[in-house]
């Protein structure tokens, strides 16, 4: 079963080797027929702490590092060789 890749913006770099990234989504509302974003955070493992609060980040489902943390932000030079 391929990984799931989603893209956000780090919003909280406070814990060690774990930031929490925000990623907007637009779903149709059933009823109404239009567009609304939905926001959901994930926590994400970040071995080297390296990123900081309002970097755009890629981050790859992997398998579950801790309670809450069930993904990995993608390493600074693959994002840059895209």
């Amino acid at each position: 079963m391929p990984r799931r890749v989603l893209q956000g913006v780090v919003v909280s770099d406070k814990c060690d080797k774990t930031v929490i990234v925000r990623v907007e989504n637009r779903v149709m509302h059933p009823i109404y027929k239009k567009y609304i974003k939905v926001r959901k955070k994930y926590a994400a493992h970040d071995e080297t702490n390296s990123y900081k609060e309002g970097d755009s980040v890629r981050i790859i489902e992997s398998k579950p590092i801790s309670k809450t943390k069930k993904w990995v932000v993608e390493p600074k030079n693959v994002e840059e060789g895209i």
